[in-house]
């Protein structure tokens, strides 16, 4: 099983999203997020190249994948299948410019 790492901005950005969902539509939703972070990365220990690569970072060398979450963001991720790590490397609003997210993960 793989072991889920996430990156600090990562951890903080999730944070950040879970208390403004809280702040601006209820608690329901941000234990929504919860549930389908946790979700997430139980299927990740599991299948951790089971999501499709990122197209907006193909052209880096490592393979970076997208996870839609909430349906308007995405949790951007790189699986090290020699150590067996998923590392959680962002998390990014679709709506903004894709260059953006490119430049990020960096």
């Amino acid at each position: 099983m793989a072991k889920i790492i996430w990156n600090k901005r990562a951890e903080l950005l999730f944070v950040e999203h879970v208390e403004y969902a809280r702040c601006e539509f209820g608690v329901s939703t941000a234990i929504r997020w919860i549930n389908q972070k946790n979700q997430i990365e139980a299927r990740l220990r599991c299948h951790p190249e089971s999501y499709p690569p990122e197209p907006i970072a193909s052209n880096k060398q490592r393979v970076f994948r997208g996870i839609i979450v909430m349906k308007s963001f995405k949790l951007i991720y790189v699986y090290y299948p020699s150590s067996d790590i998923v590392r959680i490397v962002d998390i990014w609003d679709t709506l903004m410019n894709p260059k953006t997210l490119a430049k990020r993960i960096e």
